[in-house]
């Protein structure tokens, strides 16, 4: 379980102190509205997806405890439920759950990251030139007033709503491609990496970086010019990598593991001979 004291704030980003203990004061829960539900897999998937949410968000900060029976009568419905949305989550590795200690948030697997990063790469990078080929107008039209979108959330400050945007921009490039099944499978594989995103995105400028890089990644959509839509995702998705510095001067004990020299290493060669492959 997380342990010692909270980090303070670091540079430009400012990140609230995660629980470190099942000891510490009571869990002030903020529950969603009670719910009228039925109990069964429709509740279990409500839960399952708003924990998700809360976790990859921050809203749930790593090393939080998770109190089943508040979340049940939260939603009307009885444990049972709960339990199976809990699991699912610690599946996904979201969720730590020690027998005598308490189910908790998990923190952010660091060698989780590089693979993650490799695979996303891996599938976008082939959703992006389908898409350059196959789009009509009307999906450029899209992404154009998707762009849009993100100006206003950034205008307004609105973290949340950036994501939310940014999920949806690449959403439409795999349905563009003709591969929306792709997306799950980027979605699962790159969970750990959305919880990092989310601690950049209140750095000044970020969201006006992010912007401009979709801007030549839609130019170069418009354009059916599957080359340079490549590499304009490929600058994109590197700008995204975290450095462990930036890892751990923002929130270190929002962290498990370590990025280990074999880790990167692996993560260049690996995209070094995608690159020779292209």
């Amino acid at each position: 379980m997380p342990s010692g004291n909270p980090p303070a704030k670091t540079g430009s980003i400012a990140v609230p102190p995660p629980t470190l203990s099942a000891k510490a004061a009571p869990l002030q829960m903020r529950p969603p509205a009670r719910r009228d539900m039925r109990r069964g897999p429709t509740a279990a998937d409500a839960i399952h997806r708003d924990l998700r949410a809360e976790i990859v968000s921050l809203k749930r900060k790593p090393g939080e405890p998770i109190a089943e029976k508040q979340i049940a009568e939260a939603y009307g419905v009885s444990r049972t439920p709960v339990r199976e949305a809990v699991l699912r989550l610690a599946d996904e590795g979201l969720i730590e759950i020690f027998p005598q200690s308490g189910t908790f948030v998990a923190r952010i697997p660091l060698g989780a990251l590089p693979e993650a990063g490799v695979i996303r790469k891996v599938l976008e990078r082939a959703t992006v030139r389908f898409a350059a080929e196959r789009a009509t107008r009307s999906q450029i039209a899209a992404l154009h007033a998707c762009l849009e979108q993100q100006r206003e959330v950034d205008a307004e400050g609105d973290a949340d709503g950036f994501h939310q945007a940014d999920e949806s921009f690449h959403a439409q490039i795999t349905e563009m491609a003709g591969y929306p099944g792709f997306w799950g499978i980027i979605q699962q594989a790159k969970v750990q990496l959305d919880r990092c995103r989310r601690l950049t995105l209140p750095v000044p400028g970020r969201m006006r970086t992010v912007i401009a890089e979709h801007e030549a990644i839609v130019e170069a959509i418009a354009g059916h010019d599957p080359d340079q839509a490549e590499q304009s995702l490929i600058r994109h998705l590197d700008n995204l990598q975290i450095t462990v510095d930036d890892v751990r001067n923002a929130a270190p004990l929002y962290f498990s593991g370590s990025l280990t020299a074999e880790d990167t290493d692996s993560d260049a060669d690996l995209a070094a001979d995608l690159d020779g492959a292209s």
